[in-house]
């Protein structure tokens, strides 16, 4: 009994330390006063103002636009790449496979300076599309380890069958392969947005004048001092990245079940 609360007092203390600061930052969104120390009642001023906020707007038009792009074509990159990799022989396969990792291991600071060098080698100029590319870049392994796990499970005889019974490579590709691992191309593109939506290294050494997302927007806006503006950007940007982790969470619980049923 004792051991028991002392695990569920340390699992509480430990999501306070991490969420606590989030909470008074939505809780003071709604502050009626511009001071940090004191509330001076609620309001929704500040998400009033942040809608006609131009640098705002425009930094989320960026956002989205880059988190969707980056998504569905690194989407479509990571399926063929997946794919590729599956039928591979087992020592290029794990050569591949230790190659994909890196990116996700590697430190996003050293990820965002090397497109940066390269980007500046081959003389392009940063801004948009340096930072499409930079976002594809990063987003490409995750969506690899997402389609992965779906076409070790899937059953290799299905694809023979399909061409045994006339069906072309590509037909044979669409209707059975691509049904089949369709949940963790979904999870692995939802995955790819939640990464673009957020990040802020990678994008800062990638972007150019004119062109920033909403993480550099935020940097740029608290550096200037703490603006009530920023407490609501940062709710709403940590409401929409939570309700996409929690959609990716379903969907890879909801396959894992089918998993064990099956």
């Amino acid at each position: 009994m004792v051991i028991r609360f002392i695990k569920r007092f340390y699992t509480f203390i430990i999501f306070s330390f991490l969420y606590a600061p989030i909470l008074v930052l939505i809780i003071y969104s709604f502050n009626n006063s511009r001071s940090r120390g004191k509330w001076s009642g609620f309001t929704l001023k500040w998400y009033v103002e942040l809608l006609h906020d131009r640098q705002i707007l425009s930094a989320l038009y960026y956002t989205i636009l880059i988190a969707i792009i980056s998504s569905v074509v690194a989407t479509v990159i990571g399926t063929m790449a997946a794919v590729g990799i599956h039928n591979m022989g087992k020592w290029k396969k794990s050569l591949i496979m230790n190659i994909t990792y890196l990116p996700v291991l590697n430190p996003d600071i050293v990820t965002g300076i090397s497109l940066m060098i390269l980007f500046i080698f081959v003389k392009m100029p940063l801004g948009f599309i340096s930072m499409l590319l930079a976002h594809i870049t990063f987003n490409i392994p995750y969506v690899i380890l997402s389609v992965l796990p779906k076409l070790k499970q899937l059953n290799k005889h299905l694809y023979e069958a399909a061409l045994d019974l006339g069906a072309t490579p590509a037909y044979a590709f669409k209707k059975v392969i691509l049904p089949e691992i369709m949940p963790g191309i979904i999870t692995g593109m939802l995955l790819a947005f939640t990464l673009s939506l957020d990040d802020f290294v990678i994008s800062f050494f990638t972007t150019g004048s004119g062109v920033s997302n909403l993480s550099i927007t935020v940097y740029s806006m608290a550096r200037r001092g703490i603006n009530p503006k920023i407490n609501a950007l940062s709710s709403i940007m940590f409401i929409v990245v939570l309700l996409l982790l929690i959609i990716v969470n379903n969907r890879m619980s909801k396959d894992d079940s089918i998993k064990e049923s099956a």
